[in-house]
């Protein structure tokens, strides 16, 4: 919001430097972005009047000029197509300095002399418009400084305003607020009830009464349009960056800036019947002000008649309806209170925005419709003239905002900031806000809150308004002491950031993706459950939550490959989301996803890319990272989003804690990933806690080994052979040891060979050849019988 300094100081005078109100405003939280002089640096202009005009004898563009300072007469060669004798307009004497330190000097043009120069608008920095010389009031004292004739010694101040702040969309706002910092009487505007002086009303129906609750109108008849709006009212139009169009639209501008409450002037003949105030018909059309036709959405409160709607409510008129300069005689002005919820978005949704959908999306004193059309009837009858007819106010009181009163409490002061405030101070900073504290004992209000502070509802704001009026500069600094002892870790535990750091170790980088996803690609990896949509997303492709860590890990893959980034390896932590929201369960998770070169391209190595094992081989040192990697088994499976022959569930104990295989071929093309690419994700809760090493003393004894070649059928698993032959080994095997897995010439076909080394020893003797052969043969012959095994000859 912009505004004028001078109008400001005109309601609150703190007397202090314009830097100081500025620095202490944004440190109340209202934001300073600009301050921007209405005029450029200037001097030697003074106000002229033109007493004669001549056309110059040897140019048909300029005119040759007499022009009057109080003080002497002058010659003043022209060009502007404006200039008239008896035109009083901004002359700078010989001498004078413009803005950009152009001199005014003494010149000749085209064989006459002129001794100074008449400025437009533009040449003083007033505003963009150089079409003519600036034109000033009749009555404006000629020889007097143009600054002090336009009250240049100004600038407009832009305040960048959080949305909850609502109530400082307005110079009564801010004077309040100017008046609370520095503890200053406010003069606000005096608003007097203008008496009716006819009876012609408009009826109105609430029909929304819910994003409508009240609305106020009032008859106006015989205005004149043609009166122009006073000067002093444009300026600060347009020191407020609004533009001024006729005395009827700058009145209503006027009382928005200096009241907050946004009104609107409909043509009295424009309106058939009366006005109802409802939801829009579905693409229902309107043409609005501003030329645009468009179709209304049913969810769009409009102003309307019994023919048509006349207006988006709160957002912007309609051109059929709007007054109209030498055509409007009558009209009927409109003040609302329409609820924040019912207008927020509306504008956005059309493409729009104005200063009245500003400021209702944030919230409107609902007591204001009523004074603003008072406010606005005086000013307008004092400039078009005319009657006024009574105010009609249209209410449903169930709807309108009900306001408690808040207990404050001056211990919660000093536990939030650390000061210790006298319960004078704490009133004293709160009611120049219009707080009204009614003392409930010693150190405990109950607070009433106007209507134009909507944005307090509860202590804890009382207390913000407190630190901020206080000054957040000014509250004590105090750091916070505590008795620190060692905390006791788990030794059987494996904490996050050394899994983090683990794998890292192993070459992986941690990605942090959106903890929700597209819906199809949600589909895809869990067909079977049925995904948490989100109320308001942030987009169509991030619309419901994930169930999984790995859609958005592939996602950022895909954008790594997308950039020739070709071997990647990442890994992220975080919760997934199983089920809706009576029954949700959040489980944290680590997942990863790796593609391409098995190590960095380099000429000592190969360029194998990374397989099945690669990547097990990863999760193996995540399950031993606690001290307990033999309770967990890797069993073949088929899991949705995996491919269907390279697959492994990964088990504790019989319960399933995560999955580990490669990227579904279907899903990478989907993906458009074009290399293969695996994946695992585990529960992080089951991995992380483990079992304490113990100690076992070593035996003085020698091993025996015994090597088994056995052939036993393809698609036996070597983890259920193993297990076996551990369950027959005897309680003296020490070790059991996959080393080779064999295919080929001398295995029989759909047949392979696993060569296993066993290890024996004794913690207190040498075991005999007779101890070890019986061991190896329990073991051949359950071998035997569970999985049809033999040696390899």
């Amino acid at each position: 919001m912009n505004f004028s300094e001078q109008w400001l100081r005109s309601l609150v005078d703190p007397q202090v430097a314009r830097d100081e109100l500025v620095a202490r405003l944004s440190m109340a939280g209202l934001e300073v972005e600009a301050v921007t002089p209405v005029a450029g640096e200037f001097s030697g202009v003074v106000v002229g009047e033109v007493l004669s005009v001549e056309q110059h004898p040897d140019a048909d563009k300029l005119k040759v000029c007499q022009v009057s300072d109080a003080e002497q007469t002058v010659q003043i060669v022209c060009g502007a197509p404006n200039v008239r004798a008896g035109l009083k307009i901004p002359f700078a004497r010989v001498g004078a300095v413009l803005p950009g330190a152009f001199k005014i000097k003494k010149a000749k043009l085209r064989g006459v002399e002129s001794f100074g120069m008449l400025c437009s608008a533009s040449e003083l920095q007033i505003s963009d418009e150089n079409d003519g010389l600036l034109e000033l009031p009749a009555d404006a004292v000629v020889g007097q400084c143009v600054r002090e004739s336009l009250n240049l010694n100004d600038v407009s101040i832009e305040v960048d305003l959080t949305p909850n702040r609502g109530d400082c969309l307005s110079l009564q706002g801010l004077a309040r607020e100017v008046g609370a910092l520095y503890n200053v009487p406010v003069q606000l505007s005096a608003i007097t009830a203008v008496p009716a002086s006819h009876e012609q009303t408009v009826a109105v129906e609430l029909a929304a009464v819910e994003a409508c609750p009240r609305y106020a109108g009032r008859v106006i008849t015989g205005v004149d349009l043609t009166q122009p709006t006073p000067a002093w009212m444009v300026d600060r139009l347009q020191r407020s960056e609004i533009r001024s169009i006729d005395a009827v639209v700058d009145v209503t501008n006027y009382v928005m800036l200096e009241l907050g409450q946004p009104l609107h002037a409909f043509d009295l003949a424009q309106i058939h019947g009366g006005i109802c105030v409802r939801m829009a018909q579905d693409n229902e059309a309107i043409t609005l002000l501003d030329g645009q036709e468009i179709k209304l959405k049913a969810n769009t409160l409009v102003i309307a008649d019994q023919q048509r709607a006349l207006a988006i409510a709160g957002v912007m008129g309609g051109e059929d309806s709007g007054v109209e300069v030498g055509k409007t005689t009558d009209i009927f002005l409109e003040s609302a209170f329409f609820e924040p919820i019912a207008i927020a978005g509306k504008a956005r949704s059309y493409g729009l925005h104005t200063d009245a959908s500003h400021r209702f999306e944030r919230g409107v004193d609902w007591q204001l419709p009523a004074q603003a059309i008072e406010r606005a009837t005086e000013l307008l009858l004092s400039i078009v003239g005319g009657s006024a007819g009574p105010v009609v106010v249209t209410e449903d009181t169930q709807h309108l905002p009900q306001v408690a009163p808040i207990t404050l409490r001056a211990q919660r002061v000093e536990q939030m900031f650390g000061l210790t405030l006298t319960d004078a101070q704490i009133e004293s900073l709160l009611t120049p806000l219009g707080l009204q504290l009614t003392a409930q004992g010693a150190g405990v209000w109950s607070v009433a809150v106007p209507s134009h502070r909507f944005d307090i509802s509860i202590e804890v704001d009382l207390l913000e308004e407190i630190g901020r009026l206080y000054g957040y500069d000014q509250l004590p600094v105090r750091y916070p002491a505590a008795r620190l002892a060692p905390q006791a870790q788990a030794e059987a535990q494996a904490r996050l950031p050394e899994l983090r750091r683990l794998l890292v170790a192993r070459g992986y980088q941690e990605a942090i993706t959106y903890s929700f996803i597209e819906p199809q690609l949600f589909s895809a990896f869990h067909p079977e459950l049925k995904a948490l949509t989100l109320a308001n997303p942030i987009s169509a492709e991030l619309s419901v939550m994930r169930a999984s860590l790995l859609p958005g890990l592939l996602k950022a893959l895909q954008h790594n490959l997308n950039r020739q980034q070709d071997r990647v390896r990442l890994f992220e932590s975080g919760l997934r989301f199983v089920g809706q929201l009576d029954d949700l369960k959040q489980e944290r998770m680590l997942a990863g996803v790796i593609t391409g070169a098995r190590l960095p391209e380099v000429w000592t190595h190969g360029s194998d890319n990374v397989d099945f094992y690669d990547i097990k081989g990863d999760v193996e040192a995540l399950l031993g990272a606690a001290g307990d990697s033999d309770s967990y088994t890797f069993v073949a499976c088929q899991q949705h989003a995996f491919h269907p022959g390279q697959c492994a569930r990964i088990e504790r104990n019989g319960e399933v804690v995560g999955y580990v295989g490669t990227l579904h071929p279907q899903l990478a093309t989907e993906l458009d990933i074009d290399q293969q690419t695996l994946m695992f994700e585990v529960q992080l809760d089951a991995i992380s806690s483990g079992r304490l090493p113990a100690f076992k003393e070593l035996s003085r004894f020698p091993e025996v080994r015994r090597d088994l070649a056995l052939v036993v059928k393809a698609e036996v698993p070597a983890q259920q052979l193993m297990e076996a032959m551990r369950s027959a080994a005897g309680e003296w095997l020490t070790q059991i040891r996959l080393f080779d897995v064999y295919q080929g010439k001398g295995v029989e076909e759909g047949c392979k060979s696993l060569a296993v080394g066993l290890t024996w020893q004794h913690p207190s003797r040498t075991l005999t050849d007779d101890e070890v052969s019986a061991a190896t043969q329990a073991i051949l012959t359950l071998l035997s019988d569970q999985f049809a095994a033999i040696l390899r000859k």
